[in-house]
């Protein structure tokens, strides 16, 4: 595929601008330096239109094709923010930043991006218009919502969109990618028991806390195991467990509980809702004490549409000839599932070969598969709207 030649050229220059990102990451909405960074390089390129703030610090930039007779428009979506891990890679780029990290690689999905857009605007080499999307708080702040919500669809009158992530595990220079459900919705809840604390020598005059959730927390996996059909994918976690007490002798009067749940179905989705609330006050009662469940829906299911997937297949394949079209899907959640949401689309896994898993703290993302992934954002690009 020609992006490719073009890329091996570029890569130097690509290289530099991941690595100045990795060096000076952003959390959640702050990714201003990024953000003006990136704006500054697409109106450089010589973009129709770029805009800033949407989504609040989210940046587009606008390339038109050498002709519009299609009338198509097609959406590139990179993430920009960073996050709250210390860096322990020992690169000579790390981390300028204490606490702050480039741990899930979005450096290098952004500058990847961004050497597809300065590609595109140096050829033109498609009939309709590219809207190249630079999303701020995919870790946890919901930028793909706030992005839609502020009418970039609307606004740009994207048709189709495809985002990438990479993947440790997978060889530089392959893709992984399936049609429907690839990645799951996260949901996160807390739980308040409350009791009768006490001296920890009588407690047959207490209501204790600590057994309450302990009963609680074995019964939340009765959900999974004998609620949801087993053919369906689950898991509910209660992550972390609190009293009000550190003594080694009181019986606490509250515990409180967090946790998340994962699903790939939105009717399983309600399902587990409704049986963790009967589970929590049920089980509360029962041993006569009172919990209350707090329960939030976070990202949806990341669902990518058939026809579209297929297409996202036909770039890779020409891209590299390896792609993996049934890769199992993950238990991980991405907000990039808004954007699906409103407009049909797909999402690609690209490999980042044997290094770290993302969100570790020696993580790196590979600068040999910038080729590669650049190289698709611009095939998505050309095969859907062919000059």
């Amino acid at each position: 595929m020609a992006p490719r030649n073009r890329f091996a050229e570029l890569l130097p220059e690509i290289t530099a601008w991941r690595r100045d990102f990795h060096e000076n990451p952003e959390l959640l909405f702050e990714v201003h330096r990024t953000a003006a960074k990136v704006a500054e390089l697409l109106r450089g390129f010589g973009c129709d239109e770029v805009v800033e703030g949407i989504g609040r610090t989210g940046v587009v930039g606008v390339i038109k094709g050498k002709t519009d007779r299609s009338g198509r428009v097609i959406g590139l979506r990179a993430d920009m923010d960073a996050l709250p891990i210390i860096e322990k890679t020992g690169l000579d780029y790390a981390s300028k930043t204490p606490g702050k990290m480039h741990a899930c690689g979005h450096d290098g999905h952004t500058a990847m991006l961004l050497g597809a857009a300065k590609y595109l605007a140096e050829t033109r080499n498609f009939d309709g218009t590219t809207v190249v999307i630079f999303q701020p708080a995919e870790e946890g702040g919901g930028g793909g919502r706030e992005m839609v919500a502020d009418g970039m669809m609307d606004r740009w009158g994207i048709q189709e969109v495809y985002g990438m992530h990479n993947m440790p595990g997978i060889p530089v220079g392959q893709f992984a990618i399936r049609p429907g459900a690839i990645m799951a919705a996260a949901d996160q809840f807390e739980i308040e028991v409350t009791g009768k604390g006490g001296h920890a020598a009588k407690p047959h005059e207490c209501v204790d806390t600590t057994v309450v959730a302990a009963h609680i927390i074995v019964a939340a996996q009765t959900i999974a195991s004998r609620t949801v059909d087993p053919l369906k994918q689950v898991v509910v976690s209660i992550c972390t467990v609190a009293t009000d007490s550190t003594a080694h002798n009181v019986i606490p009067q509250v515990v409180k509980m967090k946790g998340t749940v994962r699903t790939m179905d939105p009717a399983v989705q309600d399902q587990v809702e409704q049986r963790l609330k009967e589970i929590v006050e049920g089980t509360a009662l029962a041993l006569g004490a009172r919990a209350v469940l707090d329960y939030h829906r976070g990202y949806p299911v990341t669902i990518n549409a058939e026809a579209e997937t297929a297409h996202a297949v036909e770039v890779a394949r020409a891209v590299s000839g390896q792609v993996d079209e049934a890769t199992p899907p993950l238990m991980g959640a991405e907000d990039f599932s808004y954007m699906l949401n409103a407009r049909p689309g797909a999402y690609i896994f690209l490999g980042n070969g044997d290094t770290a898993m993302v969100h570790h703290p020696e993580y790196n993302f590979d600068d040999n598969a910038i080729p590669f992934g650049a190289s698709w954002y611009v095939g998505m690009a050309e095969a859907r709207m062919p000059a």
